[in-house]
């Protein structure tokens, strides 16, 4: 039995060792890419006593002022498993995923949208990089039929890598329709979790516009301007989880300008934008959850298969080979307890003086192993057993 017992804990055991190696070559990169069903997910951000400009076309004519007030913008990010699957060339299966992204920037007061964009893309896995994907597109006027291949995204743009290091990394920004550095600036701790934080700085940079947008402002803010610009600075601050790579935190300080060739500029864009208290909190809840779920595969799964295995080894192979408790032997005890024992050297009873007892039975039947008691003083009727030897001095009795 203790033979089959320790077999069986040695292999379990191996089993254990292989298993703990196993775990962070084999099965930890599975859960340190991109999912190809993640879960959608939607970041909200505010931008308290923002300054915007604000376009309404009513029949014929248009309406172009730069109100105040408070702003939300919502990011809407939905993975494609279907696209991922059919769409993807060769080259990017199983190293990429398709997102499909959507934002809405509306006013608090009256739900009326100021600006809105959607696009559809391609990123890597495991570096969250945008992926050279002929098939994306961006769409930021609301028109249909959006030409594919009128964007060319490079760079990080909604997330990090997995394993984020603390350099700098190349960020995409959609208003310039290119990636800039954004810098490593430190570390801090929100809401109990460390995150790094980059820091983008996009200063006076001049926007691709069509003229026929440039000249409809120029007359409305800049009625003696013959042409212009529109000048773009922002202030991008991103805390990324350095684990998953997520987004924890952001804050993005815009500002846009009317530059027109003569006149005086004016600010089409003052907007500070904050995700939310809830956006941050569930994006610490999330990175919590992965972090957790990379950890265990990755770090402490292996050492608790690994002791574990170990422990089992050496117990099976110590329960295999320990040598026995003792040999066995047979029993030469009496069956029952005799207060006075029968000693060798005690001078024999006279067969006269003594009344004839029954001998006791031997316990356990005649197959058994118990020896039955010696006796001193046995006689039988049968000639062919032998009397008791006589004392010296005495005549042998018959």
């Amino acid at each position: 039995m203790k033979l089959r017992v320790g077999a069986a804990l040695f292999g379990l055991g191996v089993l254990l060792l292989v298993f703990a190696a196993g775990l962070p070559f084999y099965v930890a990169p599975a859960v340190t890419k991109l999912p190809y069903d993640l879960e959608p997910t939607t970041s909200v951000a505010e931008a308290k006593n923002a300054r915007f400009l604000k376009i309404t076309a009513t029949g014929s004519s248009v309406s172009i002022e730069v109100p105040q007030g408070d702003l939300v913008s919502n990011v809407e990010v939905i993975p494609q498993p279907d696209d991922t699957r059919d769409r993807l060339p060769k080259d990017l299966k199983g190293d990429a995923v398709i997102w499909d992204v959507y934002q809405t920037v509306r006013r608090t007061d009256n739900q009326d949208v100021v600006s809105q964009y959607s696009t559809e893309l391609a990123l890597y896995r495991i570096s969250g990089a945008a992926a050279s994907w002929k098939d994306q597109w961006l769409n930021e006027t609301g028109a249909d039929g959006t030409p594919v291949g009128n964007v060319k995204y490079t760079g990080q743009i909604y997330k990090f890598p997995f394993g984020t290091d603390k350099r700098d990394y190349q960020v995409f920004d959609r208003d310039l329709k290119r990636a800039v550095p954004a810098k490593f600036v430190g570390s801090e701790k929100i809401k109990g979790i460390e995150a790094y934080r980059f820091e983008q700085r996009i200063e006076n940079e001049v926007l691709a516009t069509p003229e026929s947008s440039i000249q409809t402002l120029v007359g409305k803010f800049a009625p003696g301007a013959t042409s212009g610009q529109i000048v773009y600075s922002n202030i991008r601050t991103l805390w990324v989880d350095p684990v998953t790579g997520s987004y924890v935190n952001v804050r993005e300080q815009q500002h846009k300008e009317l530059r027109p060739n003569t006149g005086t500029p004016t600010v089409l864009l003052d907007a500070d934008f904050n995700y939310t208290d809830d956006t941050v909190s569930r994006s610490v809840e999330t990175v919590k959850d992965n972090r957790f779920k990379i950890g265990l595969i990755s770090f402490w799964g292996p050492i608790v298969a690994g002791v574990l295995g170990l422990i089992a080894v050496v117990f099976g192979v110590w329960l295999v080979t320990r040598p026995e408790g003792g040999t066995a032997r047979h029993r030469a005890e009496p069956a029952f307890d005799d207060p006075t024992p029968t000693r060798v050297d005690q001078e024999p009873v006279r067969d006269t003086d003594t009344v004839e007892q029954p001998r006791p039975q031997p316990v356990g039947g005649p197959l058994s192993d118990e020896i039955p008691p010696a006796s001193t003083n046995w006689k039988s009727e049968d000639p062919t057993v032998p009397t008791q030897r006589p004392a010296p001095g005495e005549v042998e009795q018959r």
